[in-house]
């Protein structure tokens, strides 16, 4: 498995005593992000609200297209929870 890039806060109770029994909670954790962490996945769970053209979109393709910038003002990520 390819080594994670990303920086992690776990705070566990007994982190000191088995430093074996962490790097495999973390190496599980990841494998948990890498899975859950996809375009689709965003996509499903935000919508775009467009306040210039009182519209509100759930495409995939709009959203990616808001988070990569190239939206004008008043244009608003939502979460749908």
């Amino acid at each position: 498995m390819k080594s994670p890039n990303r920086d992690l806060l776990v705070l566990v109770k007994h982190a000191h005593d088995n430093q074996e029994a962490m790097e495999q909670e973390l190496t599980q954790l990841h494998s948990l992000l890498l899975d859950v962490e996809t375009p689709g996945t965003f996509c499903s769970v935000y919508e775009v609200i467009d306040c210039n053209k009182f519209r509100v979109y759930a495409d995939q393709k709009r959203i990616l297209k808001t988070i990569a910038g190239g939206e004008s003002a008043f244009v608003f990520l939502n979460n749908k929870n």
